[in-house]
């Protein structure tokens, strides 16, 4: 139904970083990179889907041996405009599947990505896969974000997420096979048109918490801590995104 080399294209690779802003800012890198090295206990990391490369090159930066995994040669290349293949590592291929050599001591899914597996059974493949990557009581992080069901209007089945000048994100939802669509819609503002508007289009398996957990007791982790954020707050039944530290069994 979607092949992901198309949605992460040369298109997609070429806008992705918004240095400074979003997910590249200050206060959101900050926080992620000061927990993961602190997780990494000196040792190796390993990160599925390293995309562009905006944590594993910071987390480089401050002293943590990282390789990645990435699907998408489209944002390889962009990674590469960056750094080096001796510096940080690239093994191009599925997180279900690809090896990376040697042993690590944290593995880590950041900004949701373990969604973009769309089968229950490709998402246990993950854990297995981060599994056979750990040494033993190494650590597996996860950031993602929590279903807002509740958001749906009885009879709906989509939410507007975003909505401001130029950008608007619906999400559809089909929760027979828990399964989310989010539609990102750009266009100029002062232009009101038929063709002005362009359309991209990216799709989730949304997990819930004890889905979560119960995939990583199959693949032999068990959950250590949950917080809200990177900066440790506290997880509710409130909280919109999670991250997850399980750890592998001795």
């Amino acid at each position: 139904m979607f092949d992901q080399q198309r949605i992460w294209d040369e298109d997609v690779a070429r806008q992705y970083d918004t240095p400074g802003e979003g997910m590249f800012a200050d206060d959101v890198l900050g926080p992620t990179v000061e927990l993961l090295a602190e997780l990494a206990d000196g040792g190796r990391a390993v990160e599925f889907a390293v995309g562009t490369g905006r944590v594993a090159i910071p987390l480089r930066g401050a002293g943590v041996e990282v390789v990645g995994i990435e699907l998408s040669t489209a944002m390889i290349a962009r990674l590469r405009e960056k750094v080096d293949g001796d510096r940080l590592p690239v093994v191009e291929g599925d997180m279900t599947t690809a090896r990376a050599d040697g042993r690590f001591s944290l593995a880590y899914l950041v900004f949701n990505t373990i969604s973009n597996l769309l089968t229950q059974d490709e998402q246990i493949e993950c854990f297995r896969n981060a599994a056979r990557h750990l040494q033993p009581g190494g650590r597996f992080v996860i950031e993602l974000w929590v279903p807002q069901l509740r958001a749906l209007a009885p009879g709906h089945r989509g939410t507007v997420e975003v909505s401001e000048p130029g950008y608007l994100l619906v999400d559809t939802i089909d929760t027979l096979r828990q399964l989310l669509v989010s539609h990102h819609v750009r266009f100029d503002p002062e232009v009101i048109g038929s063709r002005d508007a362009r359309i991209g289009r990216s799709p989730h398996r949304y997990i819930w918490p004890s889905e979560l957990d119960l995939m990583a007791r199959l693949a032999g982790f068990e959950l250590e801590s949950r917080w809200a954020d990177w900066s440790r707050g506290e997880f509710t039944g409130e909280s919109t995104s999670h991250v997850s530290v399980y750890r592998l069994s001795d």
